[in-house]
């Protein structure tokens, strides 16, 4: 329920204790928004001020739902002209801090929620234009409905919105096959620093006009302007999959068995996650509904999506079939099964789901999404995850995820007994001794969650020089005030 605000008869900190807006600030944005538009009141804006991991929390003056690009024009203009700073927020469903404003109260928090709208699917040009606030699984749904799809897939896929999503350059286990948010994203349509609104939604297959310059807002955190509404690339809908659970003796075995994967089902292979024996067994021993997908234990277990559209799907399940009976006579894996139903496939993907909730409760861990090159995150795992367990007594490395795209998910979980706010002291030295050979490695501190504001301080310390340099006349010459999502992405000057 949002708070009927007059500016004039009742004092700001009367609805938010504290804090001040500049005069006549607030009364304009009431008068631009209406109740639907604009709240002050705690309890409406409560749920937004804190991250979804429940890490940062912060306070605003005031929560802004423009229904559209050019209220939210409006909205920046006023703002600008007043001062003030702005967080605009999506889903709220990053894994960074990027979305929650500082806890000085003096910035406007913005949602995106209210721009929903889903266009015209075309199926002939295979794309379609939506709003930023329009969730993922409701695109999947409006996809599916047309006999298409949207091809990116994250957990959060319930709450995560299109703007988000093309903020964050949001992966996936699809990535493999489909790449990157950045990789669906044909067109965008943004409001800028000064409240310009930057209109480029229609796609042009061949377009020398200098600069793409769309690519500077996607994964720019709302830094440099604010997606309203994003053309998206959108795929033939599956006729026929298959999903496989194998066994192997190594993560360098899951390589390879990477890498004969894609030499024998080229696009059609989607996903290829990998999970350690530790984690499998975590799950079964947390998750009521797991089941242990072989028989026998294996140091290390690859889950592989192959699909097929309508052309190949007649050929599907052969040649899943003489891919894995190959991949046995080489030696590649000790044991593995195809899903007999789509009940089993989600029974095995939902082993991989659950691993990170698994983990959670078997103590605090600092968690790391981090990348190298493809090939070399093996040797990463077995070179770094040793030194990292002798340097710090008692902890203990868990690697998995998405090994086709070089992106891992490396946590460190406590030693037994670790004492409370264990992540704010050791954790931290041990993150930084992470991030530290992820660099020295020639990876990313970032695979796919973004900067924020938890990973600015690593990002100063860890980034080229030269790369920072950019970053930072970028973010000066577009927004010179500094008032898009400050604290975020770009590490100010030491």
């Amino acid at each position: 329920m949002t708070d009927t605000l007059d500016p004039n008869s009742r004092p700001v900190a009367e609805a938010n204790s504290e804090i001040t807006a500049p005069e006549g600030f607030l009364a304009q944005l009431t008068a631009l928004l209406g109740e639907s538009g604009l709240t002050c009141d705690n309890d409406a804006m409560a749920p937004w001020l804190t991250d979804w991991r429940g890490r940062y929390t912060g306070r605003a003056m005031a929560l802004a739902s423009p229904a559209n690009a050019q209220e939210l024009s409006a909205v920046v203009k006023l703002a600008v002209a007043s001062g003030v700073p702005i967080v605009p927020q999506g889903g709220n469903s990053g894994m960074v801090g990027g979305a929650t404003p500082d806890e000085s109260g003096h910035s406007l928090l913005v949602s995106l929620r209210r721009m929903n709208a889903i266009g015209v699917i075309d199926k002939d040009a295979l794309k379609v234009t939506c709003g930023a606030g329009v969730i993922l699984q409701t695109l999947h749904e409006a996809a599916e409905a047309q006999g298409l799809r949207f091809p990116l897939t994250l957990g959060g896929k319930g709450s995560a919105t299109v703007g988000g999503l093309v903020s964050t350059n949001a992966g996936g286990t699809q990535v493999l096959r489909h790449g990157n948010m950045r990789d669906q994203v044909l067109g965008l349509e943004v409001v800028l620093a000064d409240g310009t609104i930057w209109s480029a939604l229609t796609p042009l297959k061949k377009d020398n006009r200098g600069f793409d310059l769309k690519q500077l807002f996607i994964g720019s955190e709302g830094t440099l302007g604010m997606v309203t509404a994003a053309t998206l690339a959108l795929s033939p809908g599956i006729a026929e999959r298959r999903v496989v659970w194998a066994g192997v003796e190594s993560i360098h075995a899951a390589r390879a068995l990477l890498i004969h994967c894609q030499r024998r089902l080229g696009a059609a292979l989607e996903g290829f996650e990998v999970v350690p024996q530790a984690s499998l067994e975590a799950v079964l021993e947390h998750t009521a509904k797991a089941r242990k997908p072989l028989e026998g234990d294996h140091a290390w277990h690859a889950l592989i999506e192959i699909v097929a559209d309508a052309e190949g799907a007649d050929s599907l399940a052969e040649r899943v079939e003489n891919t894995l009976a190959e991949a046995f006579e080489t030696g590649l894996v000790q044991d593995a099964a195809i899903a007999a139903s789509e009940a089993q496939a989600a029974a095995f993907w939902l082993i991989r789901e659950e691993v990170p909730f698994a983990e959670r409760a078997k103590g605090p861990a600092v968690q790391h999404d981090i990348s190298v090159a493809v090939e070399r995150m093996p040797d990463f795992i077995e070179q770094v995850s040793p030194q990292i367990e002798a340097k710090f007594p008692g902890t203990h490395v868990v690697a998995f995820g998405h090994l086709g795209d070089g992106n891992i998910h490396y946590h460190v979980l406590a030693a037994p007994g670790a004492a409370p706010g264990w992540d704010l002291t050791e954790g931290k030295t041990i993150s930084g001794f992470v991030y530290d050979e992820v660099t020295r490695w020639g990876g990313s501190i970032s695979a796919e969650h973004g900067i924020g504001q938890n990973k600015i301080k690593e990002l100063a310390h860890t980034a080229d020089p030269a790369a920072l340099t950019l970053l930072r006349a970028v973010k000066a010459a577009i927004d010179p005030q500094g008032l898009l999502n400050p604290g975020k992405l770009v590490p100010p000057n030491a």
